[in-house]
Order: structure tokens, then sequence, then C-alpha cells
């Protein structure tokens, strides 16, 4: 958090425009940083999420929203970048057992070097990533201990770690919450969740499928903290 709310300090923030991302952008403003929101345009089949994270940023006042496209529909392995079928219908057991098919070959990974990038650029030394470890679908790349070891090569391999004022942090304010959490924060807050979009598989016109993992997670989240989903209401 930075030091002098008078002088904010920057911070980028990776924005999908889903639920989580969405509340932790929302969290570092809150918190007093200048925020400037990554979205990646990765080749995803869910066009509508890219739609979502612009809408959030402008609703939060990030200070810019940048997208950067990188194609991984190249490597294939995901249902959500390839022909593979996104499941639906898992029960909360089969959701947190393995890796699923809607991983995408070390996304987190390039997501978080872009971010790095940019942050050295903006000679910012705070990033935000809305990773869970609790109520997720077995990604590795959301694990504290991924993250952990992503912010020593952040260190060890830039000119702003190595040589910067201030050691670069990767910032995962949501790690240890549950969906239910996340969306207890988003309402106190002050999130418009109409805004964001956590389908894997949404209709032609946009709507959350209402089975698929993610979505089963979302309506988890909203039951559990007592609140409904402007999305499904």
């Amino acid at each position: 958090m930075p030091e002098n709310p008078a002088v904010p300090l920057r911070a980028v923030c990776l924005l999908s425009g889903g639920l989580d991302s969405s509340t932790c952008l929302a969290l570092a403003i809150r918190q007093g940083y200048e925020c400037y929101a990554l979205s990646i345009d990765y080749g995803q089949k869910n066009r509508v999420e890219l739609e979502s994270a612009a809408r959030v940023a402008a609703s939060l006042g990030a200070a810019r929203h940048l997208v950067i496209a990188v194609d991984l529909r190249m490597l294939g392995q995901s249902a959500l970048t390839s022909e593979i079928e996104v499941p639906k219908g898992r029960s909360s057991a089969e959701i947190g057992q393995g890796i699923p098919v809607t991983y995408v070959p070390a996304r987190n990974t390039i997501f978080l070097s872009l971010a790095l990038a940019w942050a050295e650029a903006l000679g910012a030394a705070d990033i935000f990533i809305g990773v869970n470890a609790l109520d997720y679908s077995g990604y590795p790349d959301c694990r504290p201990e991924f993250i952990e070891a992503f912010e020593r090569m952040a260190n060890l391999g830039t000119r702003a770690g190595v040589e910067g004022p201030a050691r670069i942090r990767i910032r995962t304010p949501l790690i240890d919450l549950t969906k239910a959490g996340i969306v207890s924060l988003a309402h106190e807050l002050g999130l418009d969740c109409r805004l964001t979009h956590s389908c894997y598989d949404p209709g032609p016109d946009g709507r959350p499928c209402g089975e698929c993992d993610a979505c089963q997670l979302r309506s988890k989240g909203f039951k559990e903290a007592g609140l409904v989903d402007p999305l499904v209401s």
C-alpha cells in the first residue's frame, strides 16, 4: 500500500473482466494506487470478457487500460482457445480435482511477464493479479508457490529489480479468500458486478451458460455470501 496517499504509487493490474480480477483492481484503487489495467487478447473464444474488462476499467477509473494481443491459439491444448469442449455440469469434487482442459499452457506466466514489462516501463513496483488458491479449478499457476517464484525471477531478471529503488512485488490480495469472500469484498468495494463476466462458454448474446466450472463457482460464491448475482437475477 502506498506510504503517502497524496502521492499515489503506480501499479499494473491484470484485468480479464472476470469477478476476481475486477475485484482486485477495485481493491488496488481503494488502497490508493494509480492503476494501469492490462488485458490480454490471447485468442480466447470468449470475446465477451475483453468487453467486460473495458467496462470495468472505465467504471473504476483506471489511469489507462491497455490490451495486448498474444495469440495462444497456435499452441492449442485448451478448451478456451481451441475446439476442445468446455466441461459442463461438473460436481464440486470434480472441479477441485486435477487440472481441467480450460487450463491454458503457461497463461499466467505469460500474462505476468507482460505485466512485468509494462510495470518496468511505467516505473511501477507493484503488479496485482486476482489469483485464488481456495475456490479455484486446479490451475497450477494460481498457487502461492508459483507467485513467489515469479516474484523472485522478476527481481533477478529486470533492471528495475536489480538497480531500481524498490523491489518488484506481485500482489495477490484474493489468494486466500473463498469465492464467497471475494463476492463480499466486491460488494464492500462497490464494484458493479453487472459489468463483470466469468463464463467460459457464454451464449451468442453474451449471457453466462450457468453450467461451466466458472459459472458454478461464481454461483456458489454469491449464494454463500448471501447476495444475488446481477447477471442471473
